[in-house]
């Protein structure tokens, strides 16, 4: 068998995922809009936005804190989704975490392992490729604890450097 090349992949039909994103159906300066900054917002497919629109028109309540219509018909919806990512990814619904996105879901997991493990001494290595949002919690716990943050670099290509991060482990 040989390696596969581009032609062999088979491509999605951009423009079918492009049209189930409304804010994409509109040019700046001349163009398609091509949105990237996915890290601080992330664009909603129609399927979403009719899903906010009912749950707000519908039952908007606080989840797994009233007795009431609105808040059980909310929390019903709610686990009904944990239920459904989590068949998507292969977990048990107690597993997962639902936050209100990834810079939030990164502050939590910092916090929880700093506050859980981490000590003085200790090392945490990163890549110099990540986003600012994966950068801060790591300096700050380290600050906090005494720990040290390593940063794996990245070479000329734009690739880890992968004899700089083994260099950089400790011994267990």
């Amino acid at each position: 068998m040989g390696t596969a090349t581009a032609h062999d992949i088979i491509w999605p039909d951009v423009e079918l995922i492009r049209n189930e994103f409304p804010i994409l159906q509109q040019t700046v300066n001349g163009r398609p809009l091509v949105y990237l900054d996915n890290g601080a917002t992330t664009q909603k497919p129609v399927s979403v936005i009719r899903s906010m629109q009912e749950y707000y028109t519908q039952y908007n309540s606080n989840v797994h804190r009233g007795v009431h219509t609105l808040s059980q018909q909310a929390t019903a919806a709610y686990e009904a989704a944990r239920h459904a990512v989590a068949a998507f990814i292969g977990a048990h619904h107690h597993e997962v975490v639902f936050t209100k996105g990834t810079t939030d879901a990164i502050n939590l997991v910092a916090a929880g392992f700093r506050k859980a493990f981490l000590k003085e001494g200790d090392e945490i290595i990163i890549s110099a490729m990540e986003h600012h949002s994966n950068i801060v919690p790591w300096q700050l716990a380290c600050e906090e604890k005494g720990a040290k943050l390593k940063v794996v670099p990245i070479n000329d290509k734009g690739e880890l450097d992968m004899d700089a991060f083994r260099a950089m482990l400790s011994p267990a």
